[in-house]
């Protein structure tokens, strides 16, 4: 089993308080809703939802076999917010990852957030 990390930062328009509730609070539900086709499931592992909860998330059988990610939202000097998170894959076993994979990985998780940020601002009373 290979282990690898990354670190990602992006900028949005959208509020702090508005990306946190979307993105943190509750995208067992809306990550499912924008993305159906990649995630068949979440549960929470620990905790009640704020700080310190860990979360499982059920990707589609091409997906790698762990996933951790921390991630943290904070403001940005124009009332937007910088978007930060880390995450550590683990492979499965025999499972070679190569640079276009890692890249694949991080355009999916950059498309992934412009998805939650054009449902935010096409929905402004959403959270």
């Amino acid at each position: 089993m290979g282990v690898f990390t990354y670190e990602s930062e992006v900028t949005s328009s959208v509020p702090p308080a508005k990306m946190f509730k979307a993105t943190v609070l509750d995208s067992d539900n809306l990550i499912p809703k924008i993305r159906p086709q990649d995630i068949k499931s979440v549960e929470i592992l620990q905790g009640q939802g704020g700080p310190g909860t860990i979360k499982k998330i059920h990707f589609g059988e091409a997906a790698l076999n762990q996933f951790l990610m921390s991630s943290k939202v904070v403001a940005s000097p124009d009332g937007g917010c910088i978007y930060k998170n880390t995450k550590k894959y683990h492979t499965k076993a025999g499972v070679e990852i190569s640079e276009e994979h890692v890249k694949g990985g991080k355009e999916e998780s950059l498309a992934l957030f412009k998805a939650i940020e054009a449902y935010l601002l096409a929905h402004p009373d959403a959270y």
